[in-house]
């Protein structure tokens, strides 16, 4: 009898043992469960935050450099009186191989026109003695003139008529200006066929400025 009631003890034990032990090892296995997903929640509101922040930082770059665009408009779009029939024709192409730079550019300058590419505002043709000003957007990439202050002295810029014909400039100055400063447009040579390449410093709201002189041959 004795012996009886024993083995019932032990067996009674065992199963209780086992029961906490299963009771341990489930209460462990969600515990690893809530910790996962407790982790998994966290790297996911980090990851949401960063992107929240950087996107609005994106938008407000986009804001500022589109404040800067119309800026450039509003200073330079009264310089010289347009044909407004032909605000959306191209005066040709320009290139500079040392920053990957290659667009169109347009005939006048107009707010739109300058968000699609850089635009000539002021000067006559390629084949005459004048300073052809060609207006640009800064981006912060490598989009239309975000890299011209890049240029060193003697860097060349080509331009491209419509008839293909490629008339090349060589870099002569770099420098800044403030933002109301015309400086840049009207003094020159005027025996000399000049480029000024112009966009704006969105540290400072000053303007960049490109100087170049047509190479003779």
């Amino acid at each position: 009898m004795n012996q009886i009631l024993s083995t019932n003890l032990n067996n009674n034990n065992n199963k209780f043992n086992n029961n906490i032990d299963n009771s341990k090892k489930s209460s462990k296995k969600v515990f690893k469960i809530q910790f996962t997903i407790s982790i998994m929640i966290i790297i996911t509101t980090i990851s949401f935050s960063i992107y929240y922040f950087y996107t609005l930082k994106n938008k407000e770059k986009i804001s500022k450099n589109l404040i800067g665009n119309y800026n450039i408009y509003k200073l330079y779009s009264n310089v010289e009186k347009e044909d407004k029939t032909k605000e959306n024709s191209l005066f040709g192409i320009i290139e500079i191989p040392k920053i990957n730079l290659y667009y169109p550019i347009f005939s006048s300058l107009t707010e739109e026109n300058l968000k699609v590419s850089p635009c000539k505002f002021y000067g006559s043709t390629l084949e005459e003695n004048s300073n052809i000003c060609i207006a640009g957007h800064n981006y912060n990439n490598d989009m239309f003139f975000s890299k011209i202050n890049l240029l060193s002295i003697n860097d060349e810029i080509f331009i491209y008529d419509n008839n293909g014909i490629k008339y090349t400039y060589i870099v002569t100055e770099n420098y800044e200006v403030k933002e109301d400063d015309l400086s840049p447009i009207f003094n020159y040579n005027k025996n000399e066929r000049t480029l000024t390449l112009i966009t704006c410093n969105n540290l400072n709201n000053n303007r960049f400025i490109i100087k170049a002189k047509q190479k003779t041959f």
